[in-house]
């Protein structure tokens, strides 16, 4: 029951503030999702609350994922006052949903406040493919390491998540300096362990077993946790098959 693909970060072709566009280096990762699917041209329903429903964003997703061979649609939660069940109806008739990056502690209040949590729920045990990147990322486990109140507080801090896999998931694990460090203290106060993935890297969870895949070779992986005062950062296995999700979060 369930398919998430929970990606650490990477760019998918956004313009550059100096002209030009990142390069694109999540394609072998956003690929997966296709196959997943188990369909040859899946609707994908691209859900940007976390960057405030950014039509650029959308933009950059549609271009990226058109290509792939996806049919793209958005569901716009701040700008659009939708009734709860256009909302149901919209992720419910995807084959796949990507959600975006950015302010991970709003975009899940305003998710329980609409429903949205349940309704992802459902998605979840109907086999939806559930993905996204940082916040997109985040949000599909118990809580996470996040910058939502960064540039208020100046600290990393931690945020709920919809609790469909019992983790606490860190994104830009190689990126964000301020990462490590922040996660490294969070954990002492956090039951069980985290998942601090690395950019054009993801954890792939099918029907309850989990594989690391990833769009650069030497990004990686890691399951981190205290144990006896003792602070562990273990490098998950890239393993072309599947593993019990069971081992990997006890």
């Amino acid at each position: 029951m369930g398919k998430i693909i929970a990606i650490g970060g990477g760019e998918i072709g956004r313009p550059h503030k100096n002209g030009g566009f990142y390069p694109v280096e999540t394609t072998l990762i956003d690929k997966e999702i296709i196959t997943q699917t188990k369909k040859k041209n899946p609707k994908l329903l691209f859900i940007p609350t976390a960057s405030f429903d950014s039509e650029k964003y959308f933009e950059v997703v549609k271009k990226h994922f058109s290509k792939l061979n996806y049919e793209v649609d958005v569901l716009y939660l701040i700008k659009n006052k939708l009734l709860k069940k256009q909302i149901k109806n919209k992720i419910l008739s995807a084959d796949a949903v990507y959600v975006g990056g950015g302010d991970t502690l709003k975009m899940i209040t305003l998710w329980k406040k609409l429903g949205v949590d349940k309704i992802l729920k459902i998605a979840y045990k109907k086999g939806i493919v559930l993905s996204g990147l940082s916040a997109g990322a985040i949000c599909w486990f118990r809580c996470g390491n996040s910058d939502s109140k960064l540039k208020k507080t100046g600290k990393l801090i931690k945020v709920p998540g919809l609790n469909f896999i019992d983790a606490l998931f860190c994104p830009h694990y190689n990126k964000e300096k301020e990462r490590k460090p922040a996660l490294k203290k969070m954990m002492k106060n956090t039951k069980g362990i985290a998942i601090a993935i690395e950019n054009c890297c993801a954890l792939e969870i099918i029907d309850q077993k989990y594989r690391v895949i990833s769009s650069k070779r030497h990004t990686n992986a890691y399951k981190i946790y205290w144990k006896d005062n003792k602070y562990y950062e273990e490098k998950i296995k890239k393993e072309k098959k599947f593993e019990s999700l069971k081992k990997l979060l006890y």
